[in-house]
């Protein structure tokens, strides 16, 4: 593989845009003038999360290697050969019909030159980015809320993800070797194939999915200053209610949208609200006896 080439560049990017973004938030949250938008305080930090930083770093690392093994070995077979096959397994469930509309939607037209792009190829790029949005979180949710549904899969897995009770940039992709695997990496690559955008757009698809990640966890509360925390309603303070013993049952959806949590009842709303002491808190708000009773079925903690 040339190591220039839209494959290689849609291998290395989101990692090196992981490691630089959630440097910059590590940076940020040092300053003592940002404390007061840290949603943790930084003895929290020390004394809650029940991992070192640096097996957090060899962790990620590892998923990393696999994430990178993984996404060379899509790229190496014949993207077309590839997608016929991924759209021939689509077609024993009931999104194909969805996921046809927007091919439809999503059609691409060739220019002819590499330097002119029409109006149309951009709604297409565009429209590719959102059917990859969409799969990855309803991908992402499924595997998400049943690893905590399951006690077996929460304890072995996914409690590893869960050490981290006050989250940090870095610690975004820090997860089990196997769900990192199923929900990261197998995600992405169903995400890409289902929406079939170009590798070349993919660079720019899986860098978005990788920042959206870190600033999830990024222990900062910056609307004002961070757009997709204003984009965004999951956001940093969305999912550290998650993260929160009150709130493990609830606010399973990521990496984009609130969607699912909303659809399967297990939306839990939230304020952010100064913390004694200073900074902020994300305080979850009650919910209705509906609401709870449908999330009930969501174990872990």
């Amino acid at each position: 593989m040339d190591p220039l080439s839209d494959e290689a560049l849609a291998i290395v990017v989101p990692i090196v845009v992981y490691w630089l973004y959630s440097g910059l938030y590590m940076a940020l949250g040092h300053s003592i003038s940002m404390d007061k938008y840290r949603l943790h305080s930084k003895e929290e930090e020390d004394a809650k999360n029940l991992v070192s930083k640096r097996d957090v770093v060899t962790g990620v690392l590892l998923q990393q290697l696999v994430q990178a093994a993984v996404a060379a070995a899509t790229f190496t077979v014949r993207p077309r050969t590839l997608h016929m096959a991924f759209q021939a397994m689509l077609s024993l469930i009931p999104s194909r019909v969805f996921l046809h509309c927007m091919a439809q939607l999503a059609g691409e037209r060739r220019t002819t030159t590499a330097t002119t792009a029409s109006p149309s190829s951009w709604l297409a790029v565009a429209a590719r980015f959102a059917v990859g949005m969409v799969v990855l979180d309803g991908w992402q949710y499924a595997w998400h809320r049943w690893m905590h549904t399951n006690r077996f899969l929460y304890r072995r897995v996914h409690s590893w993800h869960h050490r981290l009770v006050a989250p940090y940039a870095f610690g975004a992709q820090y997860n089990h070797p196997a769900e990192g695997l199923l929900l990261d990496t197998v995600g992405g690559a169903v995400a890409f194939l289902a929406s079939g955008m170009s590798p070349r757009a993919s660079v720019a698809f899986f860098s978005l999915c990788t920042a959206k990640g870190v600033d999830d966890h990024c222990g900062l509360w910056l609307p004002a200053a961070s757009p997709l925390q204003r984009v965004f309603r999951n956001n940093a303070a969305y999912h550290d209610v998650h993260h929160q013993r009150r709130g493990g049952r609830y606010n399973f959806s990521q990496p984009f949208f609130v969607t699912w949590d909303k659809v399967f009842g297990t939306h839990m709303p939230y304020v952010v609200e100064e913390r004694p002491g200073g900074g902020l808190q994300v305080r979850p708000v009650d919910m209705s006896p509906s609401s709870a009773t449908a999330a009930a079925g969501a174990g872990g903690k």
